[in-house]
């Protein structure tokens, strides 16, 4: 990997963003990345047709934009801004804001030199700042060398046709899991990876416990493409964590992903963000194939066409998320696959330095690249301490301290307080292990994140969970799944769902029946890479209380296509009314109906194709309109629900 140094001029001052985080009431949160420290100033337009040209207000960002240096030409900055102490606090609701940065002593628009943050015949971003939830955009899982166009370009051109009415512009965008995938990387995309973390010089680091001392050395190994399972150690404590950690990708029946260029380093994570993000960092970014087996060559040849087409649309993905407030919450391949499945999984991962260091790396790239942006101020304190001392002097002792702060931090979970609320909850770190079966899947949140959870609902009269595994799942895929679990295989399978878990279960539903409980639970979840949509009501409840579980997967994935269709169709076949086996699977506290796609096959229920939710909600938080944006443009509706009860 070449380290030379080049003049700072051959890099953007911006790398990535900005990407627009919360419009609040009170408050406004900017994320960016920059190759080297900036003066700020945000410039408003109150009432912005797209043409206005003088701002109404200009604010000096000194106070309120905080910088966290990574490397020797990288900057992460959140712009959090109070709108009472910036003299904002008149700004109005429900109408077109524009935004624009002015960078450095010259005070140089940012929309003016990077011109493809605007929309057509605009002059700069633009929101609305809007309190009632009536429309929202959701999706997971982008992979960026799945084989198919990018769900989030397709919703950049959904937005694009509607930017003469803000009205039916998106309150937000809420992507609800797997934004990277830091357990599944394309040999192409882990080049690229290597070249920026040599252009930004992104802080080095020891890895102890691996079969290279450093980061240098990783990246200097022969193992450093295609075979990174095999830096582990070869000593026999080893084996069980090898098989649970690196090998948990390698799931025949649901995925046949590889983790062998999984990432390692605090660098290459926060690189892989700037990549998936940004085509900033793309430009004048040139390198060449490593060395490699002819086997593995010819992957990279295959998988460097689909990297080039993903980076093609990175400025419709940067557009998009600079015009819609964007919420984020991880799941498991932001951190690793499988992350936090089992007890066992937990036992084995954390306790060996290598693995524990990587998934370190991973939570503080995630802090920095998607937490902080959902709620700054959850992260004051110790976390806040451990960050601030490894800003100030990067070297092992801060960044073991980090790590070890970030593994026991579980405030991860937020609320969007929208009318109807957003709730979205942390699945990853408070699960509920099993003390006795601990090969067997945790439940996926415990008791007390569960009661934190219900403590969000009360007193509403309905409320958006985001929820990145589904509550409510295809039966058929459960019960295939729990199958394996049985066997003692649960990472065969991705056996996690909650009804998985029966503690967790009957928690969840008794937390749904209760009296103080909204009347209108709309569930949004991605993670399994197919789309559908059940009407859920659950019966012997009060107050009858509906439930709407909508799931919009992958932004950038699919499932596997024939198997899908296999599964749709025994799914019916097998829990149709009249089969015996739905009456012994009856899920007798509730009544699903799955929700007829438009257009399909005949008895098609599951969608399988890249793209983006929407929703819009009428003033009872009731979700109207259901629709999955096809990243090929060719969009389908959820309208018709199903009599079939299972």
């Amino acid at each position: 990997m070449n380290q030379s140094r080049e003049p700072s001029s051959c890099l953007p001052d911006v790398l990535a963003g900005p990407i627009l985080r919360r419009v609040g009431a009170r408050r406004m949160v900017l994320w960016l990345a920059t190759s080297r420290p900036l003066t700020l100033q945000l410039a408003l337009y109150r009432a912005d047709d797209g043409d206005q040209h003088t701002p109404d207000d200009v604010v000096d960002l000194a106070d309120h934009a905080r910088s966290i240096r990574v490397g020797e030409r990288a900057w992460i900055v959140l712009i959090d801004i109070d709108f009472d102490r910036a003299g904002l606090a008149d700004l109005a609701s429900d109408r077109a804001i524009g935004y624009d940065l002015r960078l450095g002593p010259d005070g140089y628009s940012l929309a003016e030199a990077e011109p493809g943050l605007c929309y057509a015949g605009e002059r700069r971003p633009r929101f609305v700042r809007r309190r009632r939830l009536d429309n929202v955009l959701h999706g997971s899982c982008r992979r960026p060398h799945h084989p198919s166009a990018d769900g989030m370009a397709r919703a950049d051109r959904w937005l694009g046709e509607r930017r003469g009415n803000s009205a039916g512009w998106p309150t937000v965008m809420l992507l609800t899991g797997d934004q990277i995938y830091a357990d599944d990387v394309a040999g192409p995309m882990l080049r690229a990876i290597h070249t920026l973390v040599g252009r930004l010089e992104l802080w080095p680091e020891q890895l102890a416990g691996s079969t290279v001392e450093d980061s240098a050395g990783l990246y200097a190994c022969e193992r450093c493409y295609y075979q990174r399972d095999e830096l582990l150690p070869r000593e026999k404590s080893s084996h069980a964590l090898r098989e649970r950690f690196f090998g948990g990708t390698e799931k025949p029946v649901f995925t046949s992903a590889s983790s062998g260029n999984h990432l390692i380093t605090l660098g290459e994570v926060l690189a892989m963000y700037l990549l998936c993000w940004s085509d900033a960092p793309w430009r004048q970014l040139s390198y060449t194939p490593p060395d490699m087996t002819a086997e593995e060559r010819e992957r990279y040849d295959e998988e460097a066409g689909v990297i080039a087409d993903f980076a093609a649309e990175l400025p419709a993905v940067r557009r998009i998320m600079a015009n819609t407030p964007t919420a984020m919450i991880f799941d498991d391949h932001d951190i690793t696959d499988d992350w936090n499945l089992t007890g066992l999984w937990m036992d084995s991962a954390y306790g060996h330095p290598f693995s524990k260091r990587i998934i370190g790396n991973a939570l503080i790239a995630y802090l920095l690249c998607q937490g902080w942006g959902n709620r700054p101020e959850a992260f004051e304190g110790r976390v806040d301490t451990a960050l601030n001392d490894y800003a100030r002097a990067p070297g092992p002792p801060t960044h073991d301290a980090l790590v070890d702060t970030l593994l026991t931090f579980h405030d991860w979970g937020f609320v969007l307080e929208t009318d109807p609320a957003v709730v979205v909850l942390d699945t990853r770190t408070r699960r509920w292990r099993r003390q006795r079966r601990p090969a067997h899947p945790s439940g996926l949140m415990d008791w007390e994140a569960l009661s934190d959870m219900q403590a969000n609902f009360m007193g509403r009269d309905s409320v958006v969970i985001v929820s990145a595994a589904p509550i409510f799942g295809v039966k058929l895929i459960e019960n295939v799944q729990r199958v394996f679990t049985w066997f003692g295989k649960p990472l065969m399978v991705d056996a996690e769902n909650w009804m998985a878990h029966a503690g967790a279960a009957h928690t969840l539903l008794n937390i749904f029946r209760h009296r103080g409980t909204p009347q209108n639970f709309t569930v949004l979840s991605g993670d399994v890479h197919y789309s559908f949509v059940y009407d859920v009501t659950l019966r012997y409840a009060r107050h009858r209380q509906r439930i709407w579980q909508i799931v919009s997967s992958g932004i950038k994935n699919e499932f596997p296509r024939t198997l899908l269709d296999w599964f749709d169709r025994l799914n019916r076949w097998l829990y149709a009314p009249y089969s015996p086996l739905n009456w012994f699977t009856k899920r007798r506290r509730m009544r699903v109906s799955p929700r007829r796609p438009s257009p399909a096959s005949h008895g098609e229920r599951l969608v399988n194709g890249a793209g983006m939710g929407f929703v819009r909600f009428n003033s009872a938080g009731q979700p109207t309109e259901i629709r999955e944006l096809g990243a090929d443009d060719h969009d389908v509706t959820f309208d018709e629900t199903d009599e079939i009860e299972t």
